[in-house]
């Protein structure tokens, strides 16, 4: 058996047994990304010169990874959802004719995850967590497999942290000046 199979069916098994525990999943997979907007705008309300560089990195490179690198991808090879695949319906709306791989969800969160991680590693900790309940939520939930999960984390990361390094080197001396 595949892994990719054997883990999907091992998170996505427990999908329509028990209905708080598919309520909760659904909640994490649509719902739970935006208390990490508005945490991201409260951060910004509380002190805005502190941490609008943070915020603004954060989502240049989630935008970036997700709605460039990921819909490259998605182009160039058409996977298909599980819930297309496995022939079920998912606990939650999602487009059958739209890729699976990468998952731009994790690649969006895993990227902004990293830049906050790079600015404050307490808060960064707190978002990473935050990505891994919506990332495996969207398993549960039958709409990815875990090797899109894990594709998109990984680029996430290496985006946000590259992303990181060049707005350090070559645009900190032209933003200085502004709050």
């Amino acid at each position: 058996m595949n892994i990719d199979l054997y883990l999907f069916n091992l998170i996505n098994g427990f999908a329509g047994k028990i209905a708080w525990l598919d309520y909760t999943a659904m909640f994490f997979a649509k719902y739970f990304e935006y208390f990490l907007w508005l945490f991201l705008i409260l951060l910004l309300a509380v002190n805005i010169k502190k941490y609008w560089r943070m915020v603004a990195e954060a989502f240049i490179a989630a935008g970036f990874v997700k709605f460039i690198l990921v819909e490259i991808i998605r182009w160039l090879w058409f996977r298909p959802r599980p819930f297309v695949s496995l022939n079920f319906v998912p606990l939650i709306d999602q487009s059958p004719a739209e890729a699976s791989f990468p998952s731009g969800h994790a690649s969006f969160y895993f990227a902004l995850s990293t830049i906050v991680y790079l600015y404050n590693k307490r808060i960064g900790i707190i978002f990473y967590i935050a990505s891994l309940f919506i990332v495996l939520a969207r398993v549960f939930v039958g709409v990815h497999w875990p090797s899109d999960i894990l594709a998109g984390a990984i680029m996430g990361i290496f985006i946000g942290w590259v992303l990181n390094k060049l707005f350090k080197k070559y645009l900190r001396g032209y933003i200085e000046d502004y709050p």
